[in-house]
């Protein structure tokens, strides 16, 4: 049975005649019972959700009440259910104030976000054990982090920056192994870090910055930590050399001992004497510094005046030059391995530049066939991890694909282009930011695709293409458009793929064009994977890790099957030439595929790639285009109007496409909103990595999958 909009159930014939004369007070309870049976929140749910809203005060929520209600049935403000259970409550900067009470009622709730409020108190410590994602950042909490925040196993994103938290860190994370972000930046908490910080073995960003925290950093240094901020701290010791190896490790504004303590002389300290180390002292254990201040000790003064001035002068000198002396030496070693590293990259660059002049007029593919040419490119990927074998060079056999760069006889003599007919718009396939991308046939009836990259020279000289064709061609995944060959002569440069189709998600998705039938949800689902698949590779299989930084529709390439392959991985360094990329940066912002810290800082991450890929999701949920001028105001930025709706069910389900309204459950339609919403977050750090979003989308099929048994 369906209700119909407001929660009412709608009867579209009358009872029968028998029944009719039945009292009216039975026929209100009768038609009373499918609505509870379909819409009303679990008992639990309602007290704890009741509770709640005591305790931040009774505020002006639409529909709620601190008695009973029907949370889910009623489509509370800011409440989203899956069946019967309340899983998320959503209130980002409401001007709520209270406290949060006791939330540990909630059965299956999976999400509190009550960021930017005015909420005091302390944090509850029945903490609800299947939360994975509480967000308190910016609001007026005191006290500490409870102990019980053990019991969160499920716990994958934590943030508790902003506030007014204090005391020692709770040794109480080494059951929070699914932990990925976690914030308590700008608090005022002390002491050392717990050992059991140490077992977040999934956390990948850690924020520790403008608090009181002390000691060491030892407990960091296994982690897979891709963003630590630990600035503004009283942490001492050295640093851990794996930390130095975090891609964005913020670490000013500490006291780190970065030089070899020196050895206390015995008569320096006498026998129950202990000196007091002020936060700026350079001893990194219990080792008594020479600018150790006398005065904040309180025995023993007497031996300590013992040492003269002069005598500490002389030591304070000693270190001085020791240090100067290891400055010396360290810049020696830098500046002789810079030397040795210039002259390797200019002989290889040089090699590179007398390779290709000897290969005027070809385009070169890779193939796997005996007496061949072999390439001056070698693949990162072909050496076994821990094996010490030289992986072969791949091989390459010339192609006169006949481009207008690629003729070996003189112009009178030549055959014109004949593979892409010229160039002609008949065998255009698609444009590109790069450039645009044509068909090619070779003799043997094999097609190929070769992007001609406009303003070639502007973009990037040839030295520097071959390097980038060199690090593409390392990139080899079921779901990446593969690069096979390039040419780099006379100012053109020339990417060569295989082909693999025509179509790509955006025109399937916003121009009409059909595949295999219409883009249904399953299909949406498979498309989604795919993609995502393919960011994952990137990003974590790929090394260095490779940014995409022009992830949209019109890069998702769409075969039979609605199978995916993701185009331009690898080119980013293409649009870093002035004008272009302003352009693109400016045209791309428009569209909002840029995530909003990209014009902050100017600079790209694999969050911003995420960003990214959650925009085309909500493209896939909604089938609308990113921007578009025909719609209402507040409708034409998608992100914008798309974020306001993710609080309950029933606006999510008002989202849908309509021509696939119908085809999927609420159970799955919110679990992929809720991917959706935490890709399109506004702080970089709290957007998921691609591998949690893999994992989550299948997750969607198989439930799916399920459902239409």
């Amino acid at each position: 049975m369906r209700m119909a909009a407001g929660g009412r159930c709608c009867f579209r014939r009358g009872a029968p005649a028998a029944v009719l004369v039945l009292p009216l007070l039975l026929l209100i309870a009768a038609a009373a019972l499918p609505r509870r049976a379909l819409a009303a929140t679990v008992a639990a749910d309602v007290a704890a959700i009741n509770g709640l809203y005591v305790a931040l005060g009774s505020p002006a929520l639409p529909k709620w009440t601190a008695n009973g209600g029907d949370p889910c049935g009623d489509g509370w403000q800011g409440v989203v259910c899956i069946g019967s259970n309340i899983d998320s409550i959503i209130f980002n900067a409401a001007n709520l104030e209270g406290q949060l009470g006791s939330l540990g009622n909630f059965t299956s709730i999976t999400t509190i976000n009550l960021s930017n409020n005015n909420i005091g108190g302390t944090i509850p410590e029945d903490l609800p054990v299947t939360l994975q994602h509480f967000f308190m950042s910016d609001n007026q909490l005191t006290g500490s982090i409870p102990t019980s925040l053990s019991m969160l196993q499920s716990l994958t994103d934590m943030s508790l920056n902003d506030n007014h938290l204090d005391g020692k860190l709770p040794d109480a994370f080494g059951s929070l192994t699914g932990l990925v972000n976690f914030d308590i930046s700008s608090n005022n908490f002390s002491g050392s870090l717990p050992p059991s910080l140490g077992s977040l073995s999934s956390l990948t960003t850690l924020h520790m910055q403008d608090n009181q925290l002390s000691g060491t950093l030892d407990v960091l240094q296994d982690l897979p930590l891709k963003d630590l901020n630990i600035e503004n701290n009283l942490f001492s010791g050295p640093v851990p050399p794996k930390l130095l190896n975090v891609p964005n490790f913020k670490k000013d504004g500490n006291p780190f001992n970065t030089s070899i303590a020196p050895s206390a002389s015995p008569s320096s300290t006498p026998t129950g004497s202990t000196p007091t180390q002020t936060p700026s002292s350079p001893s990194s254990s219990g080792t008594p510094s020479p600018s150790s201040s006398p005065s904040n000790s309180s025995g023993g003064s007497t031996a300590r005046d013992s040492s003269s001035p002069s005598s500490r002068k002389h030591k304070s000198s000693t270190l001085r030059i020791v240090g100067y002396v290891l400055l010396a030496i360290v810049l020696f070693i830098v500046t002789v391995l810079l030397v040795i590293f210039c002259l390797s990259k200019y002989q290889e660059r040089q090699s590179r530049r007398d390779y290709t002049t000897s290969q005027v007029g070809r385009v070169h593919q890779r193939v796997e066939e005996p007496k061949v040419k072999q390439a001056s490119v070698q693949s990162r990927n072909d050496a076994k991890k821990g094996s010490t074998e030289v992986p072969e060079r791949r091989q390459v056999r010339e192609i006169n694909l006949a481009v207008p760069a690629a003729l070996e006889k003189p112009p009178e003599k030549r055959k014109e282009h004949q593979y892409t007919n010229s160039f002609e718009e008949g065998n255009l396939i698609r444009e590109s930011r790069l450039g645009k991308v044509y068909l090619a046939e070779l003799p043997e009836g094999r097609f190929l695709e070769v992007m001609k990259i406009d303003n070639a020279n502007d973009r990037i000289p040839v030295d520097e293409f071959l390097e980038l064709v060199a690090s593409v061609s390392d990139i080899r995944h079921p779901n990446i458009l593969e690069l096979v060959g390039y040419c780099a002569e006379y100012g053109q440069r020339l990417l060569v793929y295989n082909h693999f189709s025509r179509k790509t998600l955006h025109d399937v998705l916003h121009e009409g064009e059909e595949l295999d039938g219409a883009l249904s949800w399953n299909a949406r689902l498979q498309v989604a994977l795919g993609a995502a698949k393919a960011l994952d590779y990137l990003h974590e299989s790929c090394e260095p890790p490779v940014v995409h930084q022009n992830f949209e529709p019109a890069n998702v390439l769409l075969g039979n099957g609605f199978s995916v392959r993701v185009a331009e991985c690898g080119l980013a360094e293409l649009t870093l030439s002035g004008s272009v990329t302003q352009l693109s940066g400016r045209m791309r912002a428009l569209l909002n595929y840029e995530a909003p810290e990209i014009h902050e800082a100017g600079t790209f991450t694999y969050r911003s790639d995420v960003y990214s890929f959650g925009v085309v999701m909500l493209e896939l949920l909604t089938g609308r285009k990113p921007y578009d001028s025909s719609r209402p105001r507040a409708e034409q930025h998608l992100v914008r109007w798309a974020d306001s709706q993710f609080h309950d069910i029933e606006s999510i389900s008002k989202m849908v496409d309509p021509s696939i309204q119908g085809e999927c459950s609420e159970k799955v339609l919110s679990r992929f909103a809720d991917i959706i919403s935490r890709c399109i977050r506004p702080e970089p750090e709290f957007r998921p990595s691609m591998s949690e979003i893999v994992q989550d989308l299948a997750r969607i099929i198989s439930v799916t999958s399920e459902e239409s048994e």
